[in-house]
């Protein structure tokens, strides 16, 4: 009777415990721990394998189970076969890597070392953004966090719509898409555009993105270069803020008031490169940008031959009045790159987002999408070309303007019903989300963890500001938050601030 070895053994635990822990075919589970135990050196250098019939035997395994996994590691170079010797730990491969990426001395012993600790692997703007963490702190949410309702998007629809692309079987929407994106869709955007904001807009100017993020980073690249100046609203987007500096570009915070980016507040002498903006609905402090400010901003891109990118955020979210004018409806030097984005009106998976350029940068755009990120989804851009062609957007729109009006309104209500005069409600009626202004010098970091304590969310103003903080108070969303659920969230956050506000 055969004693096993010490490397049978060995092979059986290991076996046993991959084979518990995965959901695996089994050559590969196989191969899984032969390799663990490898580059951990329970299996150490030059060590001798049981043959294949006999681990075939020792695990209850089909030999073929085995000569697959042990193929495997010998073409990756894990083991080496000797002809009438048998199989063996390549010495090559147990050899561990230090975090110098050198070799230990000879002698040295140990499992491969992992980095655990990645921050001090990044670059320099990469530790930044790692630091800033923007998505988890200043994102808004739905007000009842995990509660998030989409049931306002026409799902059967566009379900519909999807299916109908596929059963067509086009060939060419399996492609990766080329020339700005699906022709379709840029004209059905470039005709919604003229229409509902006024852009002057080709079809040639239409770029598709992944998103406003996406278009941000092209303008970064394509339009400035590292140690370029852009002015940035002050409190702003974080998003626009992380795709900036990570692009290496200086950020001039500029302050915002009623009438939105005052350039007067501007460092004397800055020369600005790119400008950003959220003239509609700027983000976060909700005020639409006056007309005497948008001419005076174009007539500064036309001196300094700067670029302004007017993030539209939210305009189709207006509940009092028409949609107002683009800023890039008034640009006749063609200084104005107009970004758009599909993910707030219909759902933020779906990741379309577009770009109005200068006519004279169109091909530019256009040739850097392509050779950037080699973009796809055709088969949903041609979906959603048919869902606005059709008319579905045009419904949904009205819609949801209608449906979130009215869950603004009970939300206000419930806020004002508890608060009274304590706070005031500063933004205007447009978005999914409002901004309740609080005292100057009051905690809003502190009442928006107490509300998270209610299992509410909020955001502190004050976060959103580059420079210090001028300016404290709550940004509360409601887009996607269950309407039955509003009333009681607004007077989550009602009563923290009073109680806040009375200790104060």
């Amino acid at each position: 009777m055969r004693h096993a070895a010490p490397t049978d053994e060995l092979l059986r635990a290991a076996f046993a415990d991959a084979q518990a822990a995965a959901g695996l075919p089994r050559y590969r589970i196989l191969y899984d721990a032969v390799r663990r135990a490898i580059l951990s050196q329970q299996l150490a250098p030059g060590a001798r394998l049981p043959s294949t019939r006999e681990l075939a035997r020792d695990l209850e395994l089909s030999r073929n189970t085995v000569l697959s996994a042990f193929e495997a590691l010998l073409a990756e170079g894990y083991l080496v076969s000797r002809a009438g010797s048998g199989t063996f730990v390549a010495h090559a491969a147990a050899v561990p890597i230090s975090r110098s990426g050198r070799r230990p001395a000879d002698g040295a012993r140990g499992a491969v070392v992992a980095v655990r600790d990645g921050a001090g692997e990044l670059s320099k703007r990469g530790a930044r953004l790692a630091r800033f963490r923007g998505g988890q702190r200043l994102e808004i949410l739905p007000m009842g966090g995990s509660e998030v309702d989409f049931t306002l998007f026409p799902m059967k629809q566009w379900q519909r719509l999807q299916s109908r692309q596929l059963r067509q079987g086009r060939l060419d929407l399996l492609d990766y898409a080329i020339k700005g994106g699906f022709a379709p869709l840029r004209r059905v955007i470039a005709d919604y555009l003229r229409a509902s904001r006024a852009v002057r807009v080709e079809v040639e100017q239409v770029v598709l993105t992944a998103g406003t993020q996406h278009s941000l980073d092209l303008c970064a690249q394509l339009l400035a270069d590292a140690g370029d100046t852009v002015w940035i609203e002050d409190p702003g987007y974080w998003g626009a803020r992380c795709v900036f500096d990570a692009s290496g570009l200086k950020l001039e915070p500029i302050g915002v008031d009623a009438e939105g980016m005052n350039a007067e507040l501007a460092s004397r002498g800055s020369r600005p490169r790119l400008i950003y903006l959220t003239p509609s609905n700027q983000y976060p402090m909700g005020v639409a940008m006056s007309l005497a400010r948008r001419r005076a901003l174009l007539q500064i891109a036309v001196r300094e031959r700067a670029w302004i990118i007017e993030d539209d955020y939210d305009s189709e979210l207006r509940y009092s009045g028409r949609p107002l004018a683009s800023l890039q409806g008034l640009d006749s030097a063609e200084r104005v790159v107009y970004v758009g984005t599909f993910s707030k009106v219909l759902y933020p998976g779906i990741k379309i987002g577009y770009m109005v350029v200068p006519a004279a940068l169109a091909e530019s755009f256009g040739s850097a999408v392509y050779d950037l990120q080699r973009p796809g989804q055709l088969a949903v851009q041609a979906a959603l070309a048919e869902f606005i062609e059709r008319g579905y957007f045009a419904t949904h729109i009205r819609k949801l303007r209608q449906t979130y009006a009215e869950r603004r309104e009970r939300l206000i209500g419930a806020l004002q019903a508890q608060l009274g005069g304590a706070a005031r409600i500063t933004s205007q009626p447009a978005g999914l989300h409002l901004v309740l202004r609080l005292p100057d010098g009051c905690d809003d970091e502190r009442i928006e963890a107490l509300a998270a304590e209610r299992g509410t969310t909020v955001r502190a103003l004050s976060r959103y500001s580059i420079g210090p903080a001028s300016v404290r108070g709550l940004v509360i969303g409601f887009g996607y938050t269950a309407p039955e659920r509003l009333a009681h969230h607004g007077r989550n956050v009602a009563k923290v601030v009073r109680a806040s506000l009375a200790r104060s």
